[in-house]
């Protein structure tokens, strides 16, 4: 299996994070975050990732440090699980609906970190996650990851909708590029030979 651990330890927060890109959907994540923890469920549910995240950090001030570097050890893991990408289909694209919510996903794992991110999430909280955390997860793990991330809001009014339907589409987008292309008989999917963060 293609695994990837990263434990990251700082003044504010301590975590530890697991992934199997060739997984089930098992997740067992405590991050301290419920709505965060939700999320993750949906990312290794619908990605087929398997997903172990334990978290502790300093949400007696608020979620940010915390959300932030789970972020940024998935992103790591991610990296580390994915190796030399030879063999990998690359590209990954997805739009997913819930209820009134569509989100539209694309993404290319290049080497190259940017996050385009045109989400409008109409309120602040949704219990008691502080919705602007979503965008710095993102960008976050693109950070570590090397990403190429596009996500873009199509339709939506329940903020807790619309942001279940990014992380199910961003899901789907990864499982897709994480996949084998059997055309690719483990070949690097570039042109140059070469996919890496350097």
């Amino acid at each position: 299996g293609r695994w990837g651990n990263v434990v990251r330890e700082t003044k504010e927060t301590q975590v530890d994070v697991n992934i199997n890109l060739d997984g089930t959907g098992i997740c067992n994540c405590d991050t301290g975050i419920p709505f965060l923890d939700h999320m993750l469920d949906q990312l290794a549910s619908h990605g087929l990732f398997d997903l172990d995240i334990k978290a502790k950090g300093d949400i007696h001030i608020d979620d940010h440090h915390t959300n932030e570097d789970v972020a940024l050890a998935l992103g790591t893991a991610l990296l580390k699980a994915l190796g030399d990408r030879k063999g990998i289909t690359r590209f990954g694209d997805f739009s997913a609906p819930l209820d009134e919510a569509l989100v539209h996903v694309v993404l290319d794992l290049s080497g190259r970190p940017f996050l385009g991110y045109n989400v409008d999430i109409p309120t602040q909280r949704v219990g008691t996650y502080d919705t602007q955390l979503v965008e710095h997860f993102f960008q976050s793990l693109v950070n570590t990851s090397g990403m190429t991330l596009h996500i873009r809001q199509l339709a939506g009014k329940n903020s807790h909708h619309i942001i279940e339907a990014t992380f199910k589409a961003f899901a789907r987008a990864l499982r897709q590029a994480t996949e084998f292309d059997v055309r690719r008989k483990g070949t690097v999917p570039s042109s140059k030979g070469v996919l890496s963060r350097a």
